[in-house]
């Protein structure tokens, strides 16, 4: 049972407590909540309890936040955005809303972000919100159990309402990212934008116009209908699409064709902090050029009108890797291209956005096809929408050359090695794992291993990918295999850009189109299982022709694929170094045992100073003796001293070929010809 009386709502308490209740002395916050509550039920019989203390007045009664109906809101919202605050960091924002009728209205603003799979509108970043119609100030009032949502009450004669707010942009990634810099900006409308409650956001059309600092160009997934004098006017779109299409602006700009002649455009924006950075090599282009290629050899299909990746080459705003169904939303370093070896992660960014406008945009999990940007989301399919991303995105890049075949298996290893000894899947699911963004947005903590997290959804299901890959594989001779699943599940109806559901019962259903199988038994054991015999999913890679070993002598490849050598100590102490802080301790490993956590730092090795080189030569001289490794740490104040009795060496995951097999892994990674 609830009440509400004025803006206040509660629940329901037990309206008195036994004084012989040992535990009445240590929970004085619940008997004063009863007492609130005893308060507010006697104010429903005898009146108000704020009229009885004297108080004059309470906030009037809110009205209920309207649901989103199927009903098309009439008329269309004239969205204006000035972007040229580059000093301050702020963008203006000033929206026309026409009004359905007077009386009592709902304004939201955006609080599930696409592709955030989590509740992260930046409200808390919006100021200086107020609402004028007819030139006269109309008061808000924001509810008291949604933050998100704002109250009017439209005066009679009142057609249109003139809305006016700033989103304050951060100056640092402290705790949200940079967006504005001197030379670059990264627009995302759906943190500059209020919008009428009791509509599907795809009813609602908004017409943007968007002012830019002078000399700079821009890349966007809209159509625009003029562009002079810094100032873009885009055509009308829904505010679904809209909330879907970020816009990259710069002073150094380059926009660069991917798919000359094709049958729709697909380009490359490039935004840099200087001219230099948004210098792509012909080498480079051609295999992004190629990534489209591959991309329409393997769904078959396209469901977009135009695409358009959106990249920003800097050292100033804040990293993104954010997918839409008709853009890509990523920032890498400002070196990217002229650094392009070091840089594995990032030459696999756009191939992952672009697999998500098939899988995760047009191809959604039911429970993510919500009505509107503040109905909540839920997360259970996310092991497909990441999990398989993450597993074409590799393929995809191999296949097009954004980076090697040896680049892909190292990568790989390196998932398999760290899931091999994640001891955290000895009491949670991966399955779980899909719930946590609804907890806390890709929250950190130093007990990474045993907490697991949402990086778990995706690289994890990448092995269960392939799994499922060379399972397909196995069971047909070798003559089908996940690319005829993905073309015969995300190739469907070609053009069609209307976002079309599916379930876990849909997605085993196509997989036994491709493959009769226990689908259902073979990836609920997967997800699902958990405890002291879980183990990770290695199976797809023995079927494909290979198996993870340990090396002490990591390669190149290694080293910059997956940071091996260096501070990575997580497989043989069981933790990393960042300098000489200790970072990433491993749960149940030797530094775990030896009562060290993140935070510590180490002193000393053999009496040597502490940093990873010496660290390295000590393990590596106690590798099949009884010498212990003899390590100084400190805490603050407090130092100990840790006698290691480890003997194993250094070790690094490392994938090897079974001999006598077929190599289906290296069949995946090959590219496919028309």
């Amino acid at each position: 049972m609830t009440l509400r009386t004025g803006a206040v709502k509660v629940a329901a308490l037990p309206l008195s407590q036994s004084e012989s209740d040992p535990m009445s002395r240590v929970r004085p916050h619940a008997r004063m909540a009863a007492a609130c509550a005893a308060a507010l039920l006697t104010a429903c019989v005898a009146g108000p309890v704020w009229a009885q203390a004297g108080i004059q007045s309470l906030p009037r009664d809110l009205p209920a936040i309207p649901a989103p109906t199927a009903d098309a809101f009439p008329g269309v919202i004239r969205h204006e955005v000035d972007a040229t605050d580059l000093d301050r960091k702020i963008v203006w924002v000033k929206q026309t809303i026409p009004v359905p009728a007077s009386g009592p209205m709902t304004l939201l603003y955006p609080k599930f972000l696409p592709g955030n799979h989590a509740p992260t509108g930046p409200i808390q970043l919006i100021g200086g919100l107020t609402v004028t119609g007819n030139g006269q100030r109309i008061e808000w009032l924001r509810d008291t159990l949604d933050p998100y949502a704002f109250h009017v009450d439209v005066p009679a004669g009142v057609r249109e309402m003139e809305v006016e707010f700033q989103w304050l942009t951060q100056p640092d990634n402290a705790t949200w990212r940079v967006v504005m810099t001197p030379d670059v900006s990264n627009l995302q409308f759906e943190k500059a934008i209020l919008y009428p409650a009791g509509y599907r956001h795809s009813g609602i059309m908004v017409q943007t116009t968007v002012k830019l600092p002078e000399g700079w160009n821009y890349g966007v997934a809209l159509d625009t209908r003029s562009f002079e004098d810094g100032v873009a006017v885009f055509e009308p779109i829904d505010l679904e699409m809209l909330a879907d299409s970020p816009m990259f602006a710069g002073r150094h700009h380059r926009v660069e064709d991917l798919d000359p002649g094709g049958r729709s455009p697909v380009r490359l924006h490039i935004v840099g902090d200087t001219a230099e950075a948004i210098a792509i090599t012909d080498d480079q282009l051609a295999g992004f050029r190629n990534m489209v290629r591959q991309a329409d050899l393997l769904f078959g299909s396209r469901h977009f009108d135009r695409y358009d990746f959106l990249l920003a080459n800097s050292n100033q705003l804040g990293g993104i890797g954010l997918e839409h169904h008709r853009s890509s939303e990523n920032a890498v370093p400002a070196d990217f291209f002229r650094n392009w070896q070091a840089y594995h992660g990032a030459r696999t960014l756009l191939p992952h956005e672009y697999v998500h406008s098939w899988n995760g945009k047009f191809r959604r999990p039911a429970d993510q096809m919500t009505p509107n940007l503040n109905t909540p989301v839920q997360n259970t399919l996310l092991w497909v929408y990441e999990g398989q991303t993450e597993y074409w995105g590799e393929v995809l890049a191999t296949r097009a050359g954004l980076v090697t075949p040896e680049e892909t298996i190292v990568n790989i290893a390196g998932i398999a090695g760290f899931y091999d000894a994640q001891a955290g899947r000895g009491w949670r699911p991966l399955q779980d794992t899909t719930n946590h963004n609804l907890l806390g947005y890709r929250t950190t903590n130093p007990w990474g291993s045993w907490m697991r997290g949402t990086g778990d959804y995706y690289r994890e299901s990448l092995l269960i990918w392939l799994d499922v890959d060379t399972k397909i594989r196995e069971l047909t001779g070798d003559r089908r295999s996940l690319d005829d699943f993905a073309k015969g599940f995300f190739g469907i109806q070609d053009g069609v850009w209307e976002a079309t559901p599916y379930t876990f019962n849909g997605l085993v259903e196509a997989l036994n189109e491709v493959a009769p199988y226990d689908w259902t038994g073979f990836l609920r054991q997967r997800l699902d299982a958990a405890g002291p015999e879980a183990e990770a999913p290695l199976g797809g890679l023995e079927r494909a022709g290979w198996r993870l070993v340990w090396t002490d002598a990591p390669t190149e490849v290694e080293q910059y694929v997956n940071g091996s050598g260096g501070g990575d100590f997580q497989y043989s102490l069981g933790f990393n170094l960042s300098g000489a802080r200790v970072t990433g301790v491993q749960w149940g490993g030797p530094a775990w045992e030896a009562g060290i956590g993140a935070g510590w730092s180490l002193v000393s090795v053999n009496g040597q100073p502490g940093n990873a080189a010496n660290l390295a030569a000590a393990i590596t001289a106690s590798k099949g003796n009884r010498q212990p490794i003899s390590v100084v740490v400190r805490n603050g104040q407090r130092e100990r001293t840790v006698q290691f009795d480890y003997h194993d060496g250094l070790r690094y995951p490392r994938l090897e070929r079974i001999p006598g097999t077929r190599d289906r892994l290296t069949e995946i990674l090959t590219p496919r010809a028309d």
